[in-house]
């Protein structure tokens, strides 16, 4: 998994691609390694949200357990 950083620095960082490739200078050589890079930061907050989802999951019985 690429490094990403805390979850505001990857969605920071996406900003930033985003607004790179929306701008008017793009570069066809830079284009290629910032959507890498972009891909990188998805896949790996992707990988971050299922690891949250199944941790929650996980805790969630023993909170609703001492709820009641």
């Amino acid at each position: 998994m690429a490094e990403v950083g805390s979850w505001e620095e990857a969605t920071r960082e996406l900003d930033d691609i985003v607004a790179y490739l929306e701008g008017p200078d793009v570069n066809i050589d830079d284009l290629i390694v910032r959507l890498q890079r972009g891909a990188e930061i998805v896949e790996a907050l992707e990988e971050r949200l299922v690891a949250t989802k199944a941790k929650v999951e996980e805790i969630a019985p023993r909170v609703e357990k001492d709820v009641e």
